[in-house]
């Protein structure tokens, strides 16, 4: 039974593990033929020359309403740096001052720079009339500034007259935003670009194989209609690059950010995937992905979302939008662990030791169930001996053979005269492994871990321990506890359970070492409870072999029973 129970743990974790680390989800069945999304061709790609024409402007019009030259609008609060551009009257910065890019404490710009400069930038505009397209984003346009509203405009003398607001909310990382485009008295329904996304060079360059781990999820599609959260990976949005239906949110996402429309209701979202240099070596290649909205009517006062994916954030922009946090099968339970591990932190001030407190008080609440499993274990291990005598007697006897029924007969008669209920030691186990699995997924994702020190040697508990400190600990904690956990397995089986160890160090060395650390503080609170219940019971009581309960087993039959009693 307790074999059963470490090899039941170990491949639930290793199944939960695949599923986090590699982010491999099956494909959501497609909705009856009534509620399919209707059968739309996909909206026109950018032809070279508009695309062209777009980092190159093209004689256009006389402008009516521009401004002499181009230049950079910028709104600052305490969270946000918005950098917009009159070319085109779009956002050119996104930076968040509360998360860092990386080492050097330089801000996430969350919109990709050093991008080539044929890619659009947020709030592009298309649209399929007249090859107006270039125009639209390279015109100079008007800009008005005051307080967290912008406004862009253009006119020229052949009647195109174009008009882009944005309103910012810079603390909920929101922007209201509203087009406007006319030719005559012509009014034209834009597409709107958000262009390769997103920024953070965590995201866009992490990677890794089922050993190495890969924690960290790159950018992809995601939205969701109000039945369930559709997340498509890069590699394969070519197979699907359009959708159309009624979104409750929809965008792209990586790790730790997520670019989305809220609430825009009906809507179509086309995607697409780049590889294209960015940062400072324009021989490191990214994979982005692109994507572009189009509404039953001109876009106004339609919400975007450009920031982090903190759940409190996330509620407070729209309840259903803490779906966009990949907490997996465990959300009902990871969100209350992710509440308390705040609520902690207000306390400890450290996220690392809110960990450890938090681990601790979570291994409080779970020891009556441990306890009441490793005492079971404890007492199947005593019965040991007079099982194997019962096993001993009946092992020449074949599977099929009547009599040997009787072993379970006697095997049930010793569990009832000793007080032992065999599923004693699994079930308690099994009811702690969702908490496990929570904490193991709502850790792997929380942002709040990105970037906070513990101390010493780990600067950052959202990235792998730079020494492997702490899997090497969780390594020799996890065969420690393996070494004194109560069994009845044979020592061939217990000495294949000792592999355990070596598998989840290899799996750990590169997760995040607040996860690592969560699961090292778990180890030495089991070691330490597994003392206490052998304090607790005392030395450990031999028993002898039960008699046999028969003299003789005999033969039912023209040798049909092969098994005779062992003295």
């Amino acid at each position: 039974m307790e074999r059963r129970i470490f090899v039941a743990v170990f491949l639930s974790f290793l199944v939960v593990y695949a599923y986090q680390a590699l982010f491999i989800e099956p494909e959501p069945p497609r909705p009856a033929q009534p509620q399919a999304e209707p059968p739309v061709a996909p909206p026109p790609t950018p032809s070279a020359a508009e695309i062209v024409a777009e980092a190159h402007p093209v004689a256009t019009a006389r402008p009516v309403v521009s401004e002499a030259g181009e230049r950079d609008i910028v709104l600052e609060s305490e969270t946000v740096r918005a950098v917009f551009t009159n070319r085109g009257g779009r956002i050119k910065q996104w930076l968040l001052k509360v998360y860092a890019q990386d080492s050097t404490g330089r801000p996430v710009d969350l919109v990709p720079s050093s991008l080539p400069s044929d890619q659009p930038l947020p709030f592009s505009l298309r649209v399929d009339e007249g090859g107006l397209t270039p125009t639209l984003n390279s015109a100079i346009y008007r800009a008005t500034h005051s307080g967290n509203q912008i406004t862009f405009e253009y006119e020229d003398a052949s009647g195109l007259h174009v008009r882009k607001h944005f309103q910012i909310d810079p603390e909920r990382y929101l922007i209201t935003f509203t087009a406007d485009v006319r030719v005559g008295d012509q009014v034209l329904n834009p597409y709107v670009q958000w262009g390769p996304g997103l920024g953070d060079i965590g995201a866009t360059s992490g990677g890794g194989s089922f050993f190495t781990g890969n924690y960290v999820q790159p950018p992809q599609a995601i939205f969701y209609d109000g039945n369930s959260v559709e997340r498509i990976a890069a590699a394969t949005i070519a197979e699907r690059p359009v959708h159309e239906r009624a979104f409750r949110f929809a965008g792209i996402d990586d790790h730790y950010f997520i670019a989305a429309a809220i609430n825009p209701g009906q809507a179509r979202v086309e995607y697409r995937t780049l590889t294209l240099p960015a940062g400072e070596n324009p021989e490191i290649s990214r994979q982005f992905v692109a994507h572009t909205y189009r509404f039953p009517q001109p876009p106004r006062d339609v919400k975007f979302f450009l920031g982090p994916k903190s759940f409190d954030v996330l509620k407070s922009v729209d309840a259903e939008f803490v779906r966009a946090i990949h907490f997996g099968i465990f959300a009902w339970l990871a969100v209350p662990l992710l509440g308390a591990l705040q609520w902690v932190h207000g306390f400890a001030g450290n996220y690392g030791w809110a960990i450890v407190i938090l681990t601790i008080l979570i291994n409080l609440a779970i020891f009556p169930l441990r306890h009441k499993s490793v005492v079971s274990m404890r007492k199947m291990q005593e019965l040991q001996p007079e099982m194997k005598a019962i096993q001993d007697r009946y092992a020449d006897m074949k599977v099929t053979d009547p009599a040997r029924q009787k072993m379970n007969t006697e095997v049930m008669n010793l569990y009832r005269e000793r007080g032992v209920n065999p599923a004693s030691g699994c079930v308690p186990m099994l009811l702690t492994l969702p908490v496990l699995f929570a904490f193991y997924a709502f850790l792997s994702v929380a942002i709040e871990l990105r970037g906070a020190q513990f101390g010493l040697w780990i600067r950052d508990l959202s990235q792998p321990d730079p020494y492997y400190v702490t899997p090497i600990l969780m390594a020799l904690t996890m065969f420690w506890q393996q070494k004194i956990t109560p069994t009845s397995a044979d020592p061939a089986q217990q000495r294949i359970m000792l592999i355990m160890p070596v598998v989840f160090s290899v799996m750990f060395l590169s997760a995040p070492s607040g996860l690592v650390l969560y699961w090292f503080i778990s180890n030495l609170w089991a070691i330490g409870q597994q003392y206490f219940t052998n304090w607790l019971l005392g030395p450990m009581r031999s028993r002898d072999a039960r008699p046999a309960a028969e003299g003789r087993l005999k033969s039912a039959g023209s040798g049909k029973t092969a098994g005779v009693k062992k003295q």
